[in-house]
């Protein structure tokens, strides 16, 4: 820890600071949005921020949310760029990285232009961009995603499930070998699509239609069966994978056995898993649909066993998947109280809360070390995606993107509080301790005193480099692949 000569346009004083891997006290200096000195007794800055009994950690990636998306169903979500990184930022994120979504007919380089000029009209916080591949036509693996890839959009997303987003087999290899030449790392949603329509076809014939019904359709081994199946073809071609959204016991399992193996093996969860159960979408009416997402939440068991995976390391990485629908005809109830299971828009809110729920159940009950919850909600994400050291740490050359945690504030989560469009929230009354008070994303105060200090447009594009996991394949790999022996 040493320090420059230089004057400081930001100092964080006396506050308690976490990485992932240390906790220390010291100051933090900034100058042009970057950290330059972390030491005692640093010299004021132009702005000086005294964190005496706070904890000082680095702002949170949400590297699974989904901002002014259209779905497969045709439903567009409640939040575009603005609410979303207002919302994010309320809540101690500073860096979002949400989808481009492919659909099918869709061109790659015209979906990537349009949606990252929504991002630079409306965005306040930092962000990057994934892409989700719905239509992997030989134009689309040979030249515009590679071409994708060099402008910095290093992973993408794909489905096995959803009619209209689904790849086969097949097309999940030549998307697996595109990946593996052009170093870039694969998302997938994970659920046997042919398992779910089945169920789902005899639930719908039998009059069952209730919200609640959409857990039982999504039954846990839709998503163990495709994600087994995922892992052997990732496997086959020897490539790193990310599993994300794992949410049931016998997904994580199969996780953990392939890692144990030493396969390249990646997963993420969100809190729907970890503070959700089935119990919730049984509701009356249709008020279970505010719970409804896929994979859906499962009973205790799963929900234990995720919390041992994100803590054990199994799982990574702690997401929102942010799929902002209201609770009307726009989204959540097409067909008014009419509207099935089948129906409704799948997914819930949680941009604001993710980190908050987190630090209440997670560290302050002491299930998880501040460091742990560092990992999980911010360095992973930065490390699997191509964004470290620049993003997900307090180190002397990264970004400074802080927030600055009150660790005995008592919150209870309402609608009225959040910032996001939605009009609802699935954690309505749930009581948590410690908040975000301070939001600093590089070297800016955005959030201080409850209110928003960030222009419209003012968050930049980070182009992402090589993602972790694919740099530490291609220096390790498997030399009896069946790719590297006959294809390479």
């Amino acid at each position: 820890m040493t320090t420059p000569t230089l004057d400081f346009d930001l100092t964080i004083r006396n506050g308690r600071i976490s990485t992932d891997s240390t906790t220390f006290f010291a100051d933090i200096g900034v100058r042009e949005g970057v950290i330059v000195a972390i030491a005692k007794n640093l010299p004021k800055g132009k702005r000086d921020i005294d964190a005496t009994d706070r904890w000082v950690l680095p702002g949170g990636i949400d590297s699974h949310c989904h901002v002014e998306q259209l779905s497969g169903m045709g439903m567009m979500c409640a939040d575009d760029f603005y609410s979303a990184t207002v919302s994010a930022a309320f809540g101690g994120t500073t860096t979002i990285i949400p989808f481009a979504a492919q659909h099918r007919g869709n061109q790659i380089p015209e979906v990537v232009a349009s949606y990252a000029k929504l991002a630079a009209e409306k965005a306040v916080i930092d962000y990057g961009i994934h892409l989700i591949l719905a239509d992997p036509t030989e134009e689309a693996l040979t030249t515009h995603l590679p071409a994708v890839i060099r402008e910095g959009i290093t992973s993408f997303k794909i489905y096995m499930t959803y009619d209209r987003m689904k790849l086969d087999d097949y097309q999940i290899l030549d998307v697996l070998e595109v990946a593996g030449r052009e170093g870039a790392l694969v998302m997938v949603h994970a659920e046997n699509n042919d398992m779910i329509r089945w169920i789902a076809k005899r639930l719908v014939e039998r009059g069952l239609t209730a919200p609640k019904y959409h857990a039982v359709a999504h039954t846990p081994l839709a998503e163990t069966e495709a994600t087994n199946r995922a892992v052997a073809l990732a496997t086959l071609m020897d490539v790193p994978l990310l599993i994300v959204h794992v949410s049931g016991l016998e997904a994580v399992r199969v996780i953990h056995s392939a890692q144990a193996l030493g396969l390249p093996i990646h997963a993420e969860t969100c809190p729907q898993y970890l503070f959700l159960t089935a119990e919730d979408i049984d509701l009356p009416g249709t008020e279970g649909a505010k719970f409804c997402c896929s994979p859906p939440p499962r009973d205790p068991e799963s929900q234990e066993a995720v919390w041992q995976g994100l803590i054990n390391g199994t799982l990574q990485m702690f997401s929102s998947d942010h799929a902002p629908y209201r609770y009307d005809t726009s989204g959540k109830l097409p067909k008014g109280e009419a509207t099935t299971f089948k129906d409704m828009a799948n997914g819930v809110p949680g941009i604001e809360v993710r980190l908050p729920l987190l630090f209440s159940e997670g560290v302050l009950k002491e299930r998880m070390s501040i460091e742990r919850f560092v990992a999980v909600t911010a360095t992973n994400h930065a490390r699997t995606y191509g964004l470290y050291p620049r993003k997900g740490t307090i180190a002397v050359g990264s970004d400074a993107d802080f927030a600055i945690w009150n660790p005995e504030k008592k919150v209870t989560i309402s609608t009225s509080m959040l910032h996001d469009n939605v009009g609802y929230t699935p954690y309505e009354g749930k009581q948590i301790t410690g908040w975000p008070e301070v939001v600093i994303s590089a070297g800016r105060v955005v959030v201080e005193n409850g209110s928003l200090h960030a222009e419209r447009g003012s968050g930049r594009f980070i182009k992402r480099g090589t993602p972790e996991p694919v740099l530490r394949q291609r220096l390790s790999g498997n030399p009896n692949s069946i790719m590297r022996k006959y294809f390479s």
